[in-house]
């Protein structure tokens, strides 16, 4: 966390704007969207977390995805105002789009990690940690 997000690769603002509707450039005016439909219902900018939020649970992630997605923020705000990575947000928007809000949970990393290769029982990467089957 706590990049620069002024000159965000093209190519990670392709892919965070993938399922985004077009945005017009930052110093052109555009109309602004109001809300949009978050995790848990309608979400506006006052809804959305606080720019110095330091934990990060489940909703919060959620949320600002759904703000991004849905055009209350671009992926370049959304940076900025929460001193995000963009490879974060990527990371957070693949999560959702993969395994559903349960993928945001940190807790469950390693988890969803060996769903994704495939591997049972041990894997490679952890030495003799048995994957657990819930």
């Amino acid at each position: 966390m706590g990049t620069n997000c002024a000159s965000i690769d093209p190519g990670v603002r392709d892919r965070a704007s993938a399922q985004t509707p077009a945005t017009a450039d930052v110093n052109e005016s555009r109309p602004r969207i109001k809300y949009v439909i978050g995790p848990v219902g309608r979400l506006t900018l006052a809804d959305l977390p606080l720019p110095d939020t330091k934990r990060w649970v489940i909703r919060r992630k959620a949320e600002v995805v759904a703000a991004v997605r849905g055009g209350l923020l671009s992926l370049e705000e959304a940076c900025s105002r929460y001193a995000l990575n963009p490879e974060e947000f990527l990371s957070w928007q693949h999560q959702i789009d993969r395994f559903g809000f349960a993928g945001l949970r940190t807790t469950r990393t390693q988890f969803y990690r060996r769903r994704i290769h495939g591997t049972h029982g041990h894997c490679a990467c952890v030495a003799d940690v048995p994957m657990r089957r819930d």
